[in-house]
């Protein structure tokens, strides 16, 4: 008897009362076209609307159904964190619950993951969101690239699905500032990309504040490179030899050739840009000084209100 292969999906929640509804019909319709047992993590993200609800509504008539509650809002990496600790699947789908991502396309996932790839993850294309946010985006995942250490794909979004010894992997990693796709390329294994069209939400405004996306594009540049005070330190070189090359040229003038070389306005137009650059560069060392100390307090990433639906074994990571 063929042993079924188990699935995993799992999805942050976060105030999405206007998108469940239609979420689970096209996330329901999709699974039924999906051999084997699955399981569908929705991780409440501490909602304020009527989210747990029909979340509860939803897990009442489909027992296939879990939710993890948050005691308050955690933030999305934190919440796709706990929902790879509690996934039991063989392969585990992670999406974004604003139907942004089309479900269908987790189809596409399973072919690639059954021809042998343990990391298939999304290429995302024509994104729909305004002409800035695109640019930030587009701007943030080539500057990644070129500074990190590691190999990142370039537009590869959350939306993938991976093999349990990826997750696995991924589990023991113990970072405090969560980039998820990082850490994702970080494991290696055998990986893929195919291209999703990124849809506009299905209903609403987007959840996550540009605050909230520069903040996720630090930890992914400054988790995974020290790139940044590599430049520091070329930066501080080249400076010096700047000076120095100026201020022999300034004496040179004066001393042999009796001509003033620079006056007072330009003297302080070089001490604002050098304390600009100083501050600057104050800054990095201050972003990887704060991971440190995130890092060393050991603060749990989320605390869990409620478990539904898991049984007793699986509410402890494995």
């Amino acid at each position: 008897m063929t042993t079924l292969i188990n699935y995993s999906i799992v999805i942050p929640i976060f105030n999405e009362e206007d998108t469940i509804p239609e979420l689970w019909s096209q996330l329901h319709e999709t699974l039924q076209q999906i051999d084997g047992s699955k399981e569908i993590i929705f991780i409440n993200d501490g909602s304020s609307d009527s989210s747990l609800k029909l979340l509860m509504e939803r897990h009442l008539q489909y027992p296939e159904i879990k939710i993890i509650n948050f005691s308050r809002n955690f933030g999305h990496q934190p919440a796709l964190t706990a929902g790879l600790d509690y996934a039991q699947g063989e392969a585990v789908i992670m999406m974004d619950g604003d139907l942004q991502d089309s479900p269908e396309t987790i189809l596409r996932f399973i072919e690639k993951w059954k021809q042998g790839y343990e990391v298939v993850y999304s290429i995302r294309t024509k994104r729909k969101e305004n002409s800035l946010k695109r640019l930030a985006f587009i701007s943030f995942y080539r500057i990644q690239a070129f500074l990190s250490e590691i190999k990142i794909p370039l537009d590869a979004g959350i939306f993938s699905l991976l093999d349990r010894k990826v997750v696995l992997a991924m589990r023991s990693m113990p970072e405090q500032n969560r980039y998820l796709s990082g850490l994702r390329a970080y494991a290696g294994f055998k990986q893929t990309g195919i291209p999703v069209e990124r849809g506009s939400r299905f209903s609403g405004e987007p959840k996550v504040s540009l605050r909230k996306l520069f903040r996720l594009a630090f930890d992914g540049i400054f988790a995974f490179s020290t790139a940044p005070l590599k430049i520091a330190t070329y930066l501080g070189f080249s400076i010096s030899l700047l000076s120095f090359v100026i201020g022999l040229t300034g004496l040179i003038s004066k001393f042999i050739f009796g001509i003033r070389f620079l006056g007072w306005d330009y003297g302080l137009t070089s001490t604002f840009f050098l304390g600009g650059v100083q501050l600057i560069f104050l800054g990095i060392l201050g972003e990887y000084i704060a991971r440190i100390y995130e890092e060393v307090k050991r603060r749990p990433q989320y605390v869990i209100r409620e478990a539904i639906g898991f049984d007793e074994k699986e509410r402890f990571k494995n």
